[in-house]
């Protein structure tokens, strides 16, 4: 009889498959392989033979190898799906061993690399490591890291919560786990609705913390409840810690690591980022982001072309060091964009004061959540005492000296001295602004967990007192109480003055699902991805920073770097400490989470 939602068995064959897909086509039953497609065209008869390892056509003919990964993927189709194949073999294991027999047989035994004499390993084989009581987790190590954070959003959350009633959850063995409704507060239909009722209560009572539609993304509140050096996962690819790592997961994944408290995991490789030199006068942090696609299309490790496409960050945890002095905040946005890298995940090294300072702020603010109803308020006290205690010895992991990675990618921020920004539609296609000044545009949307409350100022300096903007400006604050201060600091009635549509804190045009731009404009946008129809049909899009946007939208075209230069000498630089200030609650005094109480 047929399952809505259930679907079994389905074959997906790619050259590069995103970590996230990969996993959720292996969770749902499915058969996930990577190979060469090139020969292969829709409507196409293939066959593919197992025992030989190829992939044949109609006639018979080798069109492609064929190889499976991981080497347990042909017991997971069998089991109906890797999560199904775990519990099976646990209960087996525990069956066998009460009637007094031995190991089972029949499941694939996996060999796992064995530590060579002094092993270096890197941060996120360190922290991964400690997660399953380790030293560390060499690549290709099946695994079951604990799970210290767990995060769910609304367009997926119904799918985990109908997951979590089949593995009878009743209550969460991850230690947090968090639901917000970023995708579908600002537009609901009638079933949205229905779910903001119905799904926080149920979260709530498996100790599930619950946010409420309007509090704003996932990811800017679930960095506000991680703990450094931990690991955990999230139903969104954009679940990428700053401290700590994470390894995003779909709804399957999201409730089995919620409900049992680990996630089977086999450790990818790592690629070891290293940025050098100083970043020079009007180069923003987005910039920086731009130009780890920018210099690996440089140094042959990425390409731009769909066919045939070289993508070394693929499948592989992106490990970034040399901007330790970042707040948290900022060091998101950098591994944030490791999603559009297709990277299974990204940790970054940052010093212990600007860790410990934000988890002070973190405290207070859950302290606040708790003050104003927010459940499971046992879950969130116990969050907060697992915070005190790690400030008691802030001390973070520390990748050793002589770790081994895939690759080296080395990027001078001293030879940027241009904004760097991705153009349509691919977040990959990175240019300086040189090449596209000129291009116009109809739309600018400043939004979306890439965005902190320093990038609303800088645009909104920009935009103050400048005239009417050429295109039409959306502006989407991350989080409630970003656009709380925002209200308070007087930019809310910037953004009114020039006609700017204010949306409601969440996701709003970056996923496309609600609000959309025009039909066949080009945006300029501070989002995550430019895929081809996301933020509407037939749209054009580029990704750069707030400040450009800002400027973006009063020109209604892309500014020449000349210009670019002129206004942020004028306006932001001078006014830099002041403008990139974060969210500090526990500096705050008395505040409440909104604009009034």
């Amino acid at each position: 009889s047929f399952v809505p939602n259930k679907r079994r068995a389905g074959v997906v064959i790619g050259g590069l498959i995103a970590p996230i897909f990969f996993n959720t086509a292996e969770d749902s039953g499915g058969m996930p392989l990577m190979a060469d497609v090139t020969g292969m065209k829709t409507g196409d008869v293939i066959t593919l033979d197992f025992r030989a390892g190829v992939i044949r056509g109609a006639a018979g003919e080798e069109i492609s190898k064929l190889e499976t990964k991981p080497p347990t993927l042909k017991d997971e189709f069998r089991a109906g799906g890797r999560l199904t194949l775990i519990i099976g073999r646990q209960l087996t294991a525990k069956s066998r061993k009460a009637l007094g027999l031995g190991e089972a047989e029949f499941f694939t035994a996996v060999e796992n690399p064995k530590p060579k004499p002094k092993q270096g390993f890197t941060l996120a084989q360190k922290i991964v490591g400690r997660a399953c009581g380790v030293a560390g987790v060499l690549p290709g190590t099946a695994c079951e890291p604990h799970m210290t954070t767990v995060g769910s959003q609304d367009t997926t959350g119904p799918m985990t919560a109908d997951e979590l009633k089949e593995l009878a959850c009743l209550e969460f063995q991850a230690d947090l786990f968090m639901q917000s409704f970023c995708h579908t507060a600002a537009y609901p239909k009638p079933s949205d609705a229905k779910m903001h009722k119905t799904l926080p209560p149920f979260m709530v009572a498996r100790k599930g913390v619950s946010l409420k539609p309007g509090d704003g993304v996932i990811h800017s509140w679930l960095n506000r409840l991680i703990l450094p050096d931990t690991v955990g996962t999230g139903g969104d690819s954009h679940t990428r810690f700053p401290i700590g790592i994470s390894f995003p997961a779909g709804s399957g994944l999201v409730a089995f690591a919620g409900a049992l408290g680990f996630m089977p995991l086999d450790m990818p490789e790592s690629i070891l980022v290293k940025f050098t030199g100083k970043m020079n006068p009007g180069i923003t942090l987005r910039d920086a982001v731009n130009a780890i696609p920018y210099f690996a299309v440089k140094k042959g490790l990425l390409t731009v072309e769909k066919k045939n496409k070289k993508n070394v960050f693929n499948g592989c945890v992106l490990e970034m060091e040399g901007l330790e002095d970042l707040t948290v905040e900022q060091a998101y946005e950098l591994t944030d964009a490791s999603a559009e890298r297709s990277a299974a995940a990204a940790v970054i090294s940052l010093k212990e004061e600007r860790v410990a300072e934000y988890l002070k702020s973190n405290i207070a603010l859950m302290e606040k959540m708790i003050e104003e109803g927010y459940e499971s308020a046992d879950t969130i006290r116990s969050r907060i005492a697992a915070c005190r205690e790690w400030l008691k010895d802030p001390v973070l992991i520390k990748r050793d000296a002589h770790a081994e990675y895939k690759t080296v990618l080395e990027i001078d921020l001293a030879q940027i001295n241009e904004p760097l920004v991705a153009c349509p539609n691919d977040p990959d296609d990175i240019r300086p602004l040189s090449a596209i000044a000129g291009d116009p545009v109809q739309e600018v949307f400043v939004g979306s967990c890439m965005t902190n409350i320093g990038q609303f100022r800088a645009a909104g300096r920009i935009l103050d007192k400048a005239g009417t903007p050429s295109a039409r400006v959306w502006i989407t604050p991350p989080t409630k109480m970003d656009a709380a201060q925002l209200m308070r600091e007087g930019y809310y009635a910037i953004f009114a003055a020039i006609g700017g549509r204010i949306e409601m804190p969440g996701c709003s045009l970056c996923m496309g699902n609600q609000a959309r731009v025009s039909a066949g404009t080009t945006v300029f946008a501070t989002s995550t991805r430019n895929f081809d129809h996301r933020l509407g049909d037939n749209t054009r899009v580029y990704l750069g920073s707030a400040e450009l946007a800002a400027l973006t939208a009063l020109k209604g075209k892309i500014p020449t770097v000349d210009e670019y230069m002129a206004v942020m000498r004028e306006k932001i630089l001078p006014k830099a400490d002041e403008i990139y200030r974060y969210l500090e609650f526990h500096k705050m005094g008395d505040f409440s989470l909104g604009y009034v109480r």
